[in-house]
């Protein structure tokens, strides 16, 4: 069978983009042959949904290498936080977090790196707005700036209503989550050792239904999910069995059938294994 080229990959997801009700993004790229790169609607905003918790887990671990915290030092669990929209007090629904087990130890202390951790596996949003509130989500912002990162906008936690209602959300485009990524597998986020230490939190994600969906159990994925009314995202590393790693970054919206949108990314995700298994180094 021959090959299939770059380019005939890229008009193949493009017809696929076209026969689902929805706006999509990708932004592939391969870590070890860099040409091998694919880009379509990768400046698009989208909402970032819950990948935004991966610059913010960047953040943790970069004001830890600066010694502003220790990753086992303790913090209390609370349940208030501070609008951005107004300066007015709310708090989370248990009903609406993806990981319930935290908000039954509120007032009670855990430390910094399960709490990041729980934000990133379970994507917990009790465990990210107070995880936010310890690192700042400005300083998340600068960060993602040094990084040429600069349409992800980390502006506030998760579930500020208020906030939300006045057009102040969390943004991404899949460039700018490609280029974060692509920096961590390559061991340049404050060092090697770090960037190992974030890749392993996000080996454990918990949620799996879109990139690793369809791929053999040997592959290993890095990477994080997210999910807002209409839309369904995943971006990550992924890591051959021969040792190469590539970059996929998938974000949706306005999708009218979340099933189907799930179904076709993860298909997506084959087709782009199914091409790098094509093309060894």
């Amino acid at each position: 069978m021959k090959k299939m080229t770059l380019k005939a990959l890229r008009l193949q997801i493009i017809r696929k983009f076209q026969k689902v009700d929805g706006q999509f993004a990708l932004a592939f790229c391969d870590v070890s042959n860099p040409s091998n790169q694919i880009l379509i609607n990768e400046k698009v905003t989208f909402h970032a949904a819950s990948t935004m918790k991966t610059p913010v887990m960047i953040e943790v671990f970069k004001q830890a290498f600066e010694g502003k915290f220790q990753l086992d030092d303790n913090i209390t669990v609370k349940n208030t936080f501070t609008s951005i929209a107004d300066g007015s007090k709310y708090s989370l629904d248990i009903g609406r977090d993806g990981d319930d087990t935290l908000y039954h130890q509120i007032g009670k202390q855990k430390r910094i790196r399960d709490l990041t951790y729980e934000m990133i596996i379970y994507s917990s949003n009790l465990a990210t707005n107070n995880i936010i509130e310890l690192v700042g989500a400005d300083n998340v912002m600068d960060t993602m700036h040094e990084m040429r990162a600069y349409d992800i906008r980390i502006r506030r936690g998760v579930e500020d209503m208020k906030a939300f209602e006045a057009g102040l959300n969390n943004t991404t485009t899949a460039y700018d989550l490609m280029l974060i990524f692509k920096q961590m597998a390559l061991g340049k986020i404050v060092s090697k050792e770090v960037c190992d230490e974030m890749t392993n939190i996000l080996l454990d994600q918990k949620t799996n239904n879109i990139i690793p969906a369809k791929l053999p159990q040997n592959v290993k994925i890095a990477h994080k999910t997210g999910e807002v009314e209409g839309s369904r995202h995943d971006s990550g590393i992924v890591l051959l069995p021969d040792g190469r790693k590539y970059i996929l970054v998938i974000l949706s919206k306005n999708l009218t059938d979340l099933n189907n949108g799930i179904e076709w990314m993860a298909d997506l995700s084959l087709s782009i294994f199914n091409f790098m298994n094509e093309s060894p180094n």
